[in-house]
C-alpha cells in the first residue's frame, strides 16, 4: 500500500473516531439523566432488592415464562436472544426484568435512556463498545429522536450501522459491522413509538399491575433482605395499598419501617402498617391525595364529568402527561375513571369512596 493510501485510511479512521465519541459527562456503563439526592437515594433502594435471576423474580408468570422459553432456545443454539421491548405502566420493573435477562443469558449488560441519546454518535458509542450477545437496555425509548431511531434500525436487523463522515461534498458514508447484541426497550407510552422500530422487537410484552398476594411475597423477601421485622398481617396491609406497583410497594415499606423505628418497637404489624401509611395521606385502596384530588375535581368542578385532560390538568395544576402515565392507568384499572370520546367521567364508585352524593348519576360514556 503506497503512503498516500495509508494517509487516507488513517484519515478515514480518525475520521470515525472523532464522528463516535463517547458522550461526555457520562462514565460507567449507565448514561442517566440527571437526578436529585433524593432520587439516587431511592435508586440504591430500590437496586439492593431486585433479584438477579428469573428464580428470585416475582410476578409477571406469563412473560416470565416467555421469557424463560426464549432464552433456553436462545442458550441451546448459541445465538442471539431477540430484541425485547417492555411497555406498561411505570415501577412494574422493567429494568429489573432487563437486568434479569442479561443475567440469565450470562452476558453483559449495558443501560442508558432514550433522552440521552441526542446525536446518532452518542448511540454508536454504546453499540460499537457491546461485547457479542451483550444486552443494551434503553429505558424510555419511545423518546430517542428520529435521527437516532433510524441509526438503529440496521442495527437492530443487520447489526451493522452507517455512520456519514465529513460534510459537504466530501461526505461519505462509513459501514460498520457490530457485534450480535440484544436490545431490551422500555416504555410507558407504547403508543408514541413508531411502527418501524417497534416492528423489530421480537417479543412485546405488556407489564401487568401485580395482585395484592404478588405483592405481599414480595414484601417478604424485601423485608427479609432488609431485615425488618415483621408480623404475618404487616406486609399485607402495604401490600393492598400499593396500587398493584413493586416500586411503591418497596417504597411504602421503607416508610412503615421508619414509622415502625420511631413509634412501634420496629416491628411493622397491620396496625402499625395502617398508622404509618395514613399519616402518608393513603387510604385503603392506595390513593393518595393526588388520587382523590382528580376524582374530586371531576365531581365538584365538572359534574362528574365529561370534561378533557388538558382542562383538567389546568384546574388540578399538574401536567398532563404525569395524569396519563401515572394516575389514570390505576383509577382506569380499578373502575374509578372512564376515558370517553368528549373525557374523562368517574363512576358511582368515586362518589362512594368519597363519601359524596350521587345525585343525577356521573354521565357515563363509552367509546366501542
Amino acid at each position: 500500500m503506497s503512503t498516500e493510501e495509508n494517509n487516507r485510511e488513517n484519515d478515514i479512521e480518525s475520521d470515525i473516531e472523532n464522528e463516535i465519541e463517547a458522550p461526555t459527562g457520562f462514565e460507567g456503563i449507565s448514561l442517566r439523566r440527571n437526578v436529585s439526592a433524593a432520587d439516587q437515594e431511592e435508586d440504591r433502594f430500590q437496586v439492593g432488592l431486585r433479584p438477579k435471576i428469573f428464580s428470585e423474580y416475582i410476578g409477571q408468570e406469563r412473560i416470565r415464562d416467555n421469557l424463560l422459553i426464549a432464552i433456553g432456545a436462545a442458550k441451546k443454539r448459541g445465538d442471539t436472544l431477540d430484541h425485547v421491548l417492555l411497555h406498561g405502566p411505570p415501577g412494574l420493573g422493567k429494568t429489573t426484568l432487563a437486568g434479569v435477562i442479561a443475567n440469565e443469558l450470562g452476558v453483559g449488560f449495558k443501560a442508558t435512556s432514550g433522552p440521552v441519546l441526542e446525536r446518532p454518535g452518542d448511540l454508536a458509542a454504546m453499540l460499537s463498545s457491546l461485547n457479542e450477545n451483550d444486552v443494551l437496555f434503553i429505558d424510555e425509548i419511545h423518546r430517542l429522536s428520529r435521527v437516532v431511531e433510524e441509526i438503529l434500525y440496521p442495527a437492530m436487523e443487520d447489526f451493522q450501522i452507517d455512520i456519514i463522515v465529513g460534510q459537504g461534498p466530501a461526505a461519505r458514508s462509513i459501514k460498520l459491522s457490530l457485534k450480535p447484541f440484544t436490545l431490551i426497550g422500555a416504555t410507558t407510552r407504547t403508543g408514541l413509538i413508531s411502527a418501524p422500530l417497534r416492528d423489530r422487537f421480537g417479543l412485546v410484552e405488556r407489564m401487568e399491575f401485580y395482585s395484592e398476594s404478588e405483592l405481599t411475597t414480595l414484601l417478604v423477601r424485601s423485608a427479609n433482605i432488609l431485615k425488618i421485622d415483621t408480623d404475618a398481617a404487616g406486609p399485607g396491609e402495604i401490600a393492598r395499598r400499593s396500587r398493584g406497583t413493586p416500586r411503591i410497594a418497596n417504597r411504602l415499606l421503607k416508610r412503615s419501617r421508619d414509622f415502625a423505628t420511631e413509634r412501634a418497637n420496629s416491628i411493622i404489624t397491620k396496625e402499625v402498617a395502617d398508622k404509618a401509611l395514613r399519616l402518608l395521606d393513603i387510604d385503603e385502596l392506595g390513593f393518595d391525595k393526588m388520587d382523590r384530588s382528580i376524582l374530586e375535581t371531576i365531581i365538584k368542578k365538572f359534574g362528574g364529568g365529561p370534561v378533557g385532560i388538558e382542562t383538567l390538568a389546568a384546574a388540578l395544576h399538574e401536567d398532563k402527561d404525569t395524569l396519563e402515565d401515572v394516575y389514570e392507568p390505576y383509577l382506569l384499572g380499578q373502575g374509578f375513571l372512564i376515558r370517553t370520546p368528549r373525557g374523562r367521567t368517574v363512576t358511582e364508585m368515586a362518589y362512594q369512596h368519597l363519601g359524596l352524593k350521587l345525585v343525577d348519576g356521573p354521565k357515563q360514556e363509552r367509546l366501542f
